[in-house]
């Protein structure tokens, strides 16, 4: 089983007892502000089941880390990716964390050990992340990480009735990673 960790957190692939924290996070309007429309815990539920599974980086769906604090063994948040390893070795990465633990350093911390494991152990060439246009925060976590701010998307993702633009931030394995 894959488990990363850094001084404060520990990452594991999402379990089947995991759901209730995945529902939370999924149904939270200020978590979901910048990621999609609110859905029925019946969709939810089925994106939760796309992510568990033996996952390896010829997987064609996401590696779904859970976040937890080392100290208390609080759920955190998610962290992961989703490989388009054949024939490009890339990948786009995630994070989603609760609010009341928003601030703390926590997206940046285990993002820099998902780079790892997707550079050094997955041998990715390439990382990318899709963020929506005024997401200054989540922007902020990337370029934290080394990515760099690559271009605009114009109505590339639709929240409700209304379409969005995403930034495209990019990280290259040979790229400095702070």
């Amino acid at each position: 089983m894959i488990s990363l960790s850094t001084s404060r957190l520990v990452m594991q692939p999402l379990q089947a007892d995991d759901w209730a924290f995945f529902l939370r996070l999924y149904q939270t309007p200020d978590v979901m502000r910048f990621i999609g429309n609110l859905e029925t815990p019946a969709q939810i539920h089925s994106r939760f089941e796309q992510r568990l599974g033996n996952w390896d980086r010829y997987c064609d769906f996401w590696l779904c880390l859970l976040i937890r604090e080392k100290e208390t063994g609080s759920a955190v948040g998610l962290t992961g990716f989703f490989p388009d390893w054949r024939p490009y070795q890339q990948g786009e990465v995630g994070f989603i964390l609760a609010p009341e633990h928003q601030g703390k350093g926590y997206a940046a911390e285990s993002l820099r050990e998902v780079l790892n494991f997707a550079f050094d152990h997955c041998d990715f060439h390439r990382l990318q992340a899709n963020v929506l246009e005024g997401n200054h925060a989540s922007r902020r976590v990337l370029e934290k990480c080394g990515f760099q701010m690559e271009g605009l998307l114009r109505d590339s993702y639709r929240i409700g009735e209304e379409w969005k633009n995403d930034w495209l931030l990019g990280l290259l394995k040979s790229d400095p990673r702070p």
